[in-house]
């Protein structure tokens, strides 16, 4: 019996969502059992038990263990594939005939360009959870591409550290998008007179990307140095999931000042107050990277016409778009 196995088909995840079926599972999780057991423990007949069994048994999560003979009969002993199951399906929009590739991890304007443009037969998408739940993602075989801007102080670099510390056992390709401006975003002419982050203790309503996020995550260290505790920050409790929230938040009066990049608030015409440059890095595997069946993928992002789009965007710096970095 395996510890731990992953449930990764909507057959499976059909078959446990009867409560019935899913009493039996659980039953054989704490070990061997035969019908007749499990009729007594859980009060059913023993050939309404063989019903469901046998369809567990189908969707391989269940297993005969072992066969005895007793006062002339024979008994079969039937135990859980996996002392735990890991739930785990992502849900994707509709899409005839195309290979759908996931884009997922930190909220970027050129990802969801490259998401956006015509990729050959690859139908890409992309899904913005933050550069930490990406790489999360990507070790689990939920998407292909996870995209990163995570620093690490100590070692004054971005991504690599993350990058090493989340797949020590694969080789790795970190695929340079951009480096980007990222800043304080505030309304226009600056009523407020934000001038950098030690102004968010001055009872200004500040809203910030969610936890997990490469903004977060820099956001956070930065306070920590500055001695400023969330408490001293109002409006601390109040998240966006993308750039562009935190924008439409500003622009609405939600909020005063939000933490973002340059592209976002530009698109909704607010003042900008840079504070760093970052690196935007595609993370993948170097089997992934290697599959020809993504080569439309890369063929885009290579284009002097994604190259062009990306450049427009304010804030943006492609002068290392494409270079790679082997781990």
């Amino acid at each position: 019996m395996e510890p731990l196995e992953r449930l990764h088909t909507f057959e499976q995840l059909k078959i446990i969502s009867d409560p019935r079926r899913l009493a039996i599972l659980r039953q054989l999780m704490t070990g061997p059992a035969t019908l007749s057991q499990l009729g007594r423990s859980l009060g059913e007949h023993p050939a309404w038990i063989r019903h469901h069994l046998k369809l567990l048994e189908g969707a391989g999560l269940v297993e005969l263990s072992d066969v005895k003979v007793s006062a002339g009969y024979i008994e079969k002993y039937y135990q859980s594939k996996a002392h735990a199951f890991l739930l785990q399906e992502l849900v994707l929009p509709g899409k005839s005939g195309k290979k759908m590739v996931v884009l997922s991890g930190s909220h970027d304007l050129a990802l969801e360009m490259l998401a956006h443009s015509s990729c050959g037969d690859l139908d890409v998408y992309a899904l913005p959870v933050g550069s930490l739940d990406g790489l999360v993602a990507l070790r689990q075989g939920m998407c292909s591409v996870a995209g990163c801007h995570l620093y690490d102080s100590s070692a004054r670099e971005f991504n690599s550290p993350f990058v090493r510390h989340f797949f020590p056992d694969k080789k790795m390709v970190l695929l340079t998008l951009a480096n980007r401006e990222q800043g304080l975003m505030v309304a226009p002419g600056n009523p407020q007179h934000v001038h950098g982050l030690e102004d968010l203790a001055k009872n200004i309503r500040f809203i910030k990307r969610n936890r997990g996020s490469g903004t977060r995550v820099w956001l956070d260290d930065q306070l920590t140095r500055l001695g400023i505790s969330p408490e001293q920050v109002l409006g601390y409790d109040q998240e966006a999931h993308t750039h562009t929230e935190v924008a439409l938040a500003v622009h609405q009066g939600q909020a005063q000042v939000g933490l973002g990049i340059q592209a976002a608030a530009a698109f909704y015409h607010l003042d900008f107050i840079p504070l760093f440059q970052e690196r935007f890095d595609l993370v993948i595997t170097k089997e992934q990277f290697s599959d020809r069946r993504l080569s439309p993928l890369f063929d885009t992002l290579y284009s002097g016409e994604f190259r062009r789009g990306v450049q427009n965007l304010a804030g943006y710096d492609v002068t290392h778009l494409g270079e790679q970095i082997i781990l």
